[in-house]
């Protein structure tokens, strides 16, 4: 029917329901990762994990744009960006901190959990990867997902390292190199929240 904005509501409903199963993935990753990166000492775990949190924020700030007007989806976008980038300087603190004071992180724990969450990472790139032209909000959660099982990869290969070489530097640095990947992913979307800016002026000037 002409006019119904029947394709609008579906494409709404589509997103939702997509953007409902990665924030429910990267929730429980969240606290699956921060447990265990506690436990094991594993900066590059806690780093994740955070990561992980900053993905599910994204992801409920998407759901709440959705069918929203544009100007709301670039504020949100706007907001998850800003959130990824404090979120990669805590992280850096926090190794730093470890660097200073020491840690003993677990080389068996930091590859089976980097294991878990490559595939529950790989699982949200799949879903949203159809997405990654969409509108804003979408595609910064296409380039949080991708950016993440970029970070597993890292950490597995952490706790390969940690193992060989009886060390926790691999774990740091990775971690350490996880926190510049969120930052770069939060400025990222900003650069393109102001693209959206311009590209919005213009269209309504």
């Amino acid at each position: 029917m002409a006019g119904c904005n029947c394709e609008v509501e579906i494409n709404n409903h589509e997103q939702s329901r997509i953007l409902i199963i990665l924030l429910c993935i990267n929730a429980f990753m969240f606290f699956i990762e921060i447990t265990l990166g506690i436990l094991s000492e594993s900066t590059a775990l806690i780093a994740d994990s955070l990561d992980m949190l900053a993905d599910a924020t994204v992801y409920g700030i998407g759901l709440y744009a959705i069918g929203r007007a544009a100007q709301v989806k670039i504020k949100a976008a706007h907001i998850s960006g800003i959130f990824q980038i404090l979120l990669g300087i805590a992280v850096i603190m926090d190794a730093i901190r470890r660097l200073i004071w020491g840690s003993e992180p677990e080389s068996l724990l930091i590859i089976l959990i980097g294991l878990l969450a490559l595939i529950a990472n790989i699982i949200c790139l799949l879903l949203i990867s159809k997405h990654r032209e969409g509108e804003i909000h979408m595609r910064a959660s296409w380039i949080f997902s991708k950016n993440d099982v970029i970070a597993n990869l890292g950490i597995i290969v952490s706790g390969v390292l940690v193992y060989l070489l009886s060390s926790r530097l691999p774990d740091l640095i990775i971690g350490i190199i996880i926190s510049i990947i969120v930052i770069r992913g939060g400025i990222h979307i900003i650069k393109d929240v102001n693209n959206e800016k311009e590209l919005l002026t213009k269209t309504t000037s």
